[in-house]
């Protein structure tokens, strides 16, 4: 779900807090230092996420959200490919496109600047800043474009066609130029050519 106005909160965190919760997070979580765990490579257990968010097991898709949360928090990007990572296992986890998917994006003034936040189907929100970039990738066979946000560690959302339809219709045209770029915490992120 994507929602063009923002629920009524009075400070940038008070909003994240509410968009958490409304995505079904009991309480507001910190991801564990997975970046700080470094155990040996276990294999390759058949774990895939699929490019619409769903995660599978051996051709089994995971029925319990609770269990998909949780294994999200130890997902972690190396060099080679992802992994879920405890302080004692590391396991292969195929990623079709990216590990999440943003599902919802809301405005929000802070400090004089337009702040667009990103929630994924997960339960993380973060907002669109130069630690959170957004980036456009463009199909060169069928120039339909896909846009990503940075959540955490290499970790990326793609975002779902109604929260790219907010962003589009948030843009502004670039000065001089057929492009089209959104503002957000005082950085402007390129989505695309005007139509």
């Amino acid at each position: 779900m994507s929602n063009a106005k923002a629920p009524k909160a009075t400070s940038l965190p008070d909003l994240i807090a509410t968009l958490q919760s409304e995505a079904g997070l009991e309480k507001p979580r910190s991801p564990p230092p997975v970046h700080l765990w470094n155990p040996t490579n276990c294999g390759d257990i058949g774990l895939e996420i699929r490019k619409d968010g769903s995660w599978w097991q051996n051709g089994v898709r995971f029925s319990r959200d609770k269990l998909v949360r949780v294994f999200s928090t130890i997902l972690r990007r190396d060099s080679d490919g992802y992994y879920l990572v405890t302080p004692h296992e590391k396991v292969v986890v195929k990623v079709e496109d990216a590990p999440f998917m943003g599902v919802r994006a809301d405005r929000h003034e802070s400090d004089g600047h337009q702040v667009i936040l990103v929630t994924t189907n997960v339960g993380d929100v973060v907002a669109v800043d130069a630690e959170h970039p957004l980036r456009v990738v463009t199909d060169r066979l069928t120039g339909e474009p896909s846009t990503y946000i940075l959540i955490r560690g290499g970790l990326e959302a793609r975002l779902a066609r109604p929260p790219y339809y907010d962003l589009v219709s948030w843009a502004e045209p670039d000065i001089g130029s057929s492009t089209m770029s959104i503002s957000s915490s005082g950085v402007r992120f390129p989505i695309g050519e005007a139509a």
